[in-house]
């Protein structure tokens, strides 16, 4: 597990006792795993009493960092080995470690549903259909006779509000067309992974 340098700073300040009471320590830690975790408690997260007489640009940092480590533990799927390890790094005292460990425990399984949840990958296509058209006519008075395609691409996404299928006509020259581009894609990803 990896941080920057600030965001390691931060750790460093939330783990020192003159900036950070125990009580102020855990609630800022309360803070992060419940503005992690829900959307809702994230604008009213660090309004703790327990935070008020601290500066409240040390809070932020140290908020930014605590959660950074925590969506970084959760991604690497840390074991308390690693994350004790880490912490102590950052000067974190076996009580601190030990509450930070308890939290980590309570809310990682839907820290890594919503780490699962979140995606920027375009659908996964699954199977592909398609259908020969054969248009004699359109509503002009002259004929056409040629041949048009209806491709289906049936796709897997996580995301509910996603439309499950994407379909286009295409016609002969278009479908080679896309054929070619997808030959060329696949031998460049090809030559890619065996560098």
């Amino acid at each position: 597990m990896e941080l920057s340098e600030d965001l390691q700073r931060g750790l460093h300040r939330l783990a020192d006792p003159a900036l950070f009471t125990p009580k102020s320590f855990a609630a800022l830690i309360r803070a992060a795993f419940l503005s992690v975790s829900e959307a809702q408690a994230a604008e009213t997260a660090l309004d703790d009493a327990e935070l008020q007489p601290i500066e409240p640009a040390l809070v932020k940092h140290c908020h930014a960092a605590a959660t950074t480590c925590i969506l970084e533990a959760v991604k690497h799927n840390a074991d308390r080995a690693g994350l004790s390890t880490f912490l102590e790094d950052c000067k974190f005292d076996k009580d601190r470690t030990e509450l930070f460990w308890t939290e980590y425990q309570k809310n990682k399984e839907s820290l890594e549903t919503l780490l699962g949840s979140i995606g920027t990958s375009p659908p996964h296509i699954t199977d592909v259909t398609w259908r020969l058209q054969y248009q004699i006519k359109s509503n002009q008075l002259y004929r056409h006779y040629r041949p048009g395609y209806l491709v289906n691409l049936t796709v897997e996404s996580s995301d509910a509000n996603q439309k499950p299928d994407i379909s286009f006509n295409c016609s002969m020259e278009q479908l080679q067309d896309l054929l070619g581009k997808l030959r060329d894609a696949a031998k460049s990803l090809e030559r890619t992974s065996q560098m």
